[in-house]
């Protein structure tokens, strides 16, 4: 199994926990962002939108979006679930995911920011603000719905967890403020002293610099 991903992409990320939580090896291929590896034709052939992750199964089967990716590892291998408790609580989890998988991240990645430079001529303090606008918005619902014991919805890590642990991972590199978080805060310390996650990390994966 290959995991096409670059160190900082939070989806891709989200995608490497998963699979560190499940005991599935992969072989990690590092597809720089900033030196426009996911521009190539050969990248393109695997992922039509030339973004991370994208998950090549042994069986050959090429996946992208680390929703559906992380949707398909639950179904291939359920233990440890991801995703328990009842219709409604699965429910509430995947709110959680969508929180900041659909209202946080694309507002945030590179090509939004990009654009914002770009096409809008906004400055680094503009884009900054704009970044840590959406993160603040998003975290303020989450802290209402997560219950940390010690993981955001009960003893064991769910897909929500997944999802909020590398989003603090990138307030916290853009400088925004989390004292108002105290919940997410407990999570993502319970989630670093997981090896999984540890694993996980941006700054312990190959192409970290």
């Amino acid at each position: 199994m290959k995991l096409y991903g670059y160190f900082r992409s939070s989806a891709a990320y989200r995608v490497r926990i998963a699979l560190n939580l499940k005991g599935i090896a992969y072989e990690p291929v590092i597809v720089n962002l900033l030196k426009g590896d996911n521009k190539t034709d050969a990248y393109r052939a695997l992922h039509p939108q030339a973004k991370v992750p994208t998950l090549e199964t042994d069986e050959g089967d090429v996946l992208i979006q680390s929703p559906a990716i992380l949707e398909w590892i639950e179904e291939r291998y359920p233990e440890p679930s991801l995703l328990p408790g009842d219709a409604v609580a699965r429910a509430r989890i995947r709110a959680a995911c969508a929180i900041v998988a659909c209202d946080i991240h694309p507002l945030n990645n590179l090509p939004a920011m990009g654009w914002l430079r770009e096409r809008l001529g906004a400055d680094d303090a503009a884009v900054n603000a704009w970044y840590a606008h959406w993160i603040t918005q998003g975290f303020a619902a989450l802290e209402r719905m997560i219950a940390p014991a010690p993981f955001a919805f009960g003893p064991q890590p769910t897909l929500a967890d997944l999802h909020i642990v590398p989003q603090v991972f990138n307030a916290r590199r853009f400088s925004v403020p989390l004292e108002a978080f105290p919940k997410i805060r407990a999570v993502d310390e319970a989630c670093a002293a997981h090896p999984a996650f540890a694993a996980a990390a941006p700054q312990n994966q190959p192409d970290a610099t």
